[in-house]
Parts: structure tokens; sequence; C-alpha cells
């Protein structure tokens, strides 16, 4: 069994937990995900199966859509509802729509974070969740994401009582972006301590909320014979990237993994990013330039040497 299963993953598990159930429902060992989503966030949650595996690190291309709540008042120590509250001030005077707007809009484009405390970031071989539970303090390096929209979908609700404020949003981000970072620093240039009180994942690796299945679907459409109308072709996770049909001639070349001219595929230029051999419409191979000799491509990751 090869492919992709877009997997909407339900709160309350790990991605890891759902490997794990997938690998006995599915019979298979070769299974992996393509994005950690947090326990407490549902969502899409690509999942590669088989030859898929050999893919994985490439669904992290494609840009990720998440809906969800910030909400200002107090901030946790893991920046979302389920940490305890580390600094708490009152919203006396609710913002309007217009002052949130303005300042969300500043976010857009590339911007710096800082990683959470509470996530699988290493720094000196160690994760920062691990030095988070012991107690123990660490620098954290800061990393660039990209933020493509970043936008208020509902009315700011004032809560009175609590001297809170909240609202829904949209983000479209790139690859390590971290949301719930991006709820606090707009909290912080807000003037409020701040967390994402809610979080979903509408995209993922390319695939869509609409194209998600549940664990529950995956086992019955295993039982009936079906799996086969869930799973997504290895191919989708490639469709970004540049591509070349092979002829049956280099076909016999790259699944040999020679190291070929780029002048044999038509290309002027050395393409930045790898280019993605197809064989009868089935990605078979990945070329990269190589990195010592002018003008060569070398094979990156094969993908399939039989078609």
């Amino acid at each position: 069994m090869d492919g992709i299963l877009p997997l909407w993953k339900e709160r309350g598990m790990t991605s890891h937990d759902c490997v794990f159930k997938l690998r006995k429902i599915l019979q298979t060992k070769k299974v992996g995900h393509g994005g950690t989503l947090d326990p407490d966030v549902d969502g899409v949650l690509p999942i590669c199966i088989g030859k898929g595996t050999k893919v994985i690190e490439y669904l992290q291309y494609s840009g990720k859509i998440y809906e969800g709540e910030i909400t200002l008042g107090f901030s946790t120590t893991t920046e979302d509802r389920s940490g305890e509250i580390v600094e708490k001030k009152a919203v006396e005077a609710p913002l309007t729509a217009e002052e949130i707007d303005q300042m969300m809009a500043t976010f857009i484009g590339t911007i710096t974070q800082i990683p959470p405390m509470y996530s699988a970031v290493k720094v000196n071989g160690k994760r920062l969740y691990e030095y988070a539970r012991a107690g123990e303090a660490v620098e954290r390096p800061t990393r660039e994401a990209v933020i493509d929209q970043f936008q208020r979908t509902t009315t700011p609700v004032y809560d009175a009582e609590n001297h809170t404020q909240s609202w829904r949003f949209q983000v479209t981000c790139g690859k390590g972006t971290y949301v719930r970072t991006l709820a606090v620093d707009l909290g912080s240039n807000l003037g409020y301590p701040a967390h994402m009180s809610d979080l979903t994942r509408l995209a993922s690796g390319g695939f869509s909320a609409g194209q998600a299945v549940t664990l529950a679907k995956v086992s019955e459409l295993m039982e009936e014979g079906r799996i086969d109308q869930a799973l997504q072709p290895i191919e989708e996770a490639m469709k970004d990237f540049p591509r070349i049909d092979l002829s049956d001639e280099a076909w016999q070349k790259v699944k040999n993994g020679q190291v070929l001219p780029l002048k044999a595929f038509g290309l002027k230029s050395m393409p930045d990013e790898l280019i993605a051999f197809f064989y009868r419409n089935q990605l078979v191979s990945l070329y990269k330039q190589h990195p010592e000799k002018a003008g060569l491509l070398k094979p990156s990751k094969v993908i399939r040497n039989e078609v």
C-alpha cells in the first residue's frame, strides 16, 4: 500500500498516536506523518504510507491554513489554553475591530518568531519541551516564518466579567510557523498578555479539510476493501516542484541513479529546487544540482526503480 492519506486528526490525540493506530488499521509499519499537530488542535494531518514515506519532508513545502481564536487578558506556559496562567492584565476597555485589524496586518510577510518552550525544537540535542518539563531555562533560537494571510473572521467579543477579549481568525502561513506564538506576539503588540484559545488546521501538504477522513472512516474503508478511495497518490506531494517526463531511454539511466547533464532535459538554467522525474505518469526519482560538477544533476532520492 503506497500513498498519502489526508487524516482528520481529532482533539486529545498526538500525531504519533495517529500513526500508531494507523499502523494497526492498515496492517503496515511504513506509516509516517507530514507535520505535527498538538493534541489540543484538530484538523488536517497528512499521513504517508509505504513509498509515500519517501516524500514526507516535501509535504512541508506547501503552505498551511488554520482557523482559531485569540484571547487577550492572560498568557499561559504553553501559549494555548492547555497551559497554566503566567501573566494577567485586565482588558478594562475593549479594543476596536479597526485597532485589531491594523495590528494583525503588520504580521503579514516574513516575521521572526521565538519558538514556544513547549515545542519540539531542539537546542543542544534536547527538545524544548523537555527543558520546560524539567523547569530548566534555555536560550531559544529565533526563526523566520512567512505569513501570507492573517485576518480576523468574527466580531471581537468582550467578556466584562473576566476582563478578556476574544476573536476568531484565519491564517495562511509557511513551514515552521507557530500559530500559538503568533497569537502571543499579536497580543503583546496590542499591549496585553494573550494566548491561542482555539485552533483547527484546515489545510496542510496541499490537502484540505474536505479531503480528510477520520480514523473511524479509515477503519471502515479498510474493512470494506475500499481504502483506495481515501488514498491520494504520492505524486501529489511533488505537484509544486519542476516536473520532467522521461523517455524510455532516459528512464533506464535514471532508475540506475546515473548523473545526468542538465541540457539533456532541455533546461537552460539550473533550478533552485529539486526536479521531479516522472515516467509513465509516476514519480520515480528526485534530482538536484550536483554539488561539485557544474551543469550536472545527481539523484537526491529514488522513489521507484520499477514501474
